[in-house]
């Protein structure tokens, strides 16, 4: 599979490069980002993060905004972060124009609707065709962990517990963590999955939680002053869902913090230390 390089920056002793690819599972070209660190021009084998970021947003916002790299360059992490929905042309959209689905709201399931079937396919693109080109093509471990931001969050808690052995370890920031009962989830699975809201269960992180037999350790934050808080993102549900399954899951409610990369970026590091120690254990 071809990579075409889009830009290369240098950063932390390390590299941010972004690449453009025809992705099979998507039916379009595709644009992701990888911070390679240091220690990656040096010969070693280094775990690779996945990062899912959320509705609106593409591969830049958390490389530009996070203020990851840092920490990533003395941990020796790779960071790969994909775009939130497939693009282009071909690829429809919401009919409305709406920014929360469609277009930047792929919400990391594999679509059985049309017109979406034949390119929205998220979570097989992050969870297979994505670490597949990673691995032939940089320097990176068996190792994986997963994070993201809302939309993101959901993905990464998703694609974790529906592969097990896959990851070995697991963040969210402010996940939406009951899809089934959000309105931003209800409009998303509804259109991509159809209105048998049995199968809507399969891309649901609270219903997975009481199925999954591995217990891979989850931190999740969320802001107390996050405006989706109450109608969208229901972290009691998760909690309750996780303490139900004898999950662990250590969901951390932070003062004053809202939605934005502000808080992402102030908590960060946790994540990344968070991921750096679960697979150096493994």
């Amino acid at each position: 599979m071809t990579l075409e390089i889009v830009s290369s920056n240098k950063s932390f002793g390390g590299w941010h490069k972004r690449y453009r690819h025809r992705s099979s599972t998507l039916n379009c070209d595709m644009v992701f980002a990888v911070y390679l660190p240091p220690q990656a021009e040096q010969g070693a084998r280094l775990p690779v993060l996945y990062w899912l970021s959320g509705l609106t947003c593409t591969d830049e916002n958390f490389m530009q905004k996070a203020g990851a790299q840092r920490l990533a360059a003395e941990l020796g992490l790779i960071i790969v972060a994909p775009d939130t929905s497939p693009r282009g042309a071909e690829v429809p959209g919401d009919p409305d124009g709406a920014w929360d689905f469609g277009l930047g709201a792929g919400f990391y399931v594999n679509a059985t609707q049309e017109p979406y079937a034949r390119h929205y396919r998220m979570h097989d693109y992050v969870v297979h065709e994505l670490p597949a080109l990673i691995e032939e093509n940089f320097p990176v471990s068996e190792k994986r962990g997963i994070s993201g931001h809302s939309m993101g969050g959901h993905g990464a808690l998703v694609c974790a517990l529906r592969n097990p052995g896959r990851y070995q370890s697991i963040s969210a920031f402010a996940p939406i963590s009951n899809p089934m009962a959000c309105p931003w989830g209800e409009k998303a699975l509804g259109r991509y999955l159809g209105n048998d809201r049995s199968r809507w269960r399969e891309w649901d992180a609270c219903a997975l939680l009481a199925e999954t037999n591995e217990k891979l350790p989850i931190l999740v934050d969320q802001g107390d002053r996050d405006d989706f808080l109450v109608n969208q993102l229901k972290p009691e549900a998760l909690q309750a869902a996780a303490r139900s399954a004898g999950y662990p899951l250590t969901l951390r409610l932070q003062p004053g913090y809202d939605h934005s990369y502000y808080f992402i970026a102030s908590f960060i590091d946790d994540h990344l230390r968070h991921h750096s120690e679960a697979l150096s254990a493994h």
